[in-house]
């Protein structure tokens, strides 16, 4: 592959993992309810379910989901309607509050399962990577589809590597806002609406 093009490309990449969406926003939230490991279980989750959205883009069946408007919606809603209801879950936990001594058991399988269905379910990913990845690919070099998933690969990779960051720094607000006991008993409340916002933010996104 032409090393220019990538180095292109993963510039791009980071700048567009590190805008404000719904993956971040996510790994966000998990690491500031619970703590980095959750944040990084939730980024291995999502960057899972990236490979499926790398593949799809690179075979083209990402083209014939934005092709169809029924099926689009159907996933985009889906996906919605999942995020409202982990929000429903951390809501109905807002009245609990947290301290650094008293967590509950944390399941980072589980966690890892969510990511995956978060990503899964937000059919914008597969039309982002649709769109994306052939602006970088030369095609005088043939093997086109292969270009396209090393790229996507890259992608998954910066991804990943930013969200472990992201959750690290996410802790350390956690262990600052902790010592607020008004925050530390909102700190569910906090989550909550970060995943309602999240949820809004797919259900009225437009192709």
């Amino acid at each position: 592959m032409d090393i220019a093009l990538m180095m292109s490309f993963l510039g791009v990449a980071i700048l567009l993992t590190l805008m404000p969406g719904p993956d971040i926003l996510f790994v966000i939230a998990q690491s500031l309810s619970q703590n980095r490991k959750a944040g990084i279980a939730t980024a291995l989750g999502l960057c899972s379910g990236l490979i499926v959205h790398i593949a799809a883009a690179t075979l083209g069946v990402s083209a014939l989901i934005y092709q169809s408007a029924l099926a689009f919606a159907i996933v985009k809603y889906a996906g919605a309607a999942y995020l409202l209801y982990l929000a429903w879950q951390s809501l109905k936990e807002s009245g609990e509050g947290l301290t650094l001594g008293n967590q509950k058991t944390l399941e980072y399988k589980a966690l890892y399962k969510k990511g995956i269905v978060m990503n899964l379910l937000n059919p914008k990913v597969s039309l982002f990577f649709l769109a994306l990845l052939p602006q970088f690919v030369n095609s005088s070099l043939g093997h086109v589809p292969l270009q396209m998933f090393i790229l996507g690969i890259i992608f998954l990779v910066q991804a990943l590597v930013i969200f472990t960051v992201v959750s690290i720094f996410a802790e350390k607000l956690r262990n600052v806002l902790l010592t607020n006991q008004l925050i530390a008993k909102r700190i569910h409340l906090i989550k909550g609406m970060l995943l309602g916002l999240i949820a809004v933010q797919i259900a009225f996104s437009k192709k």
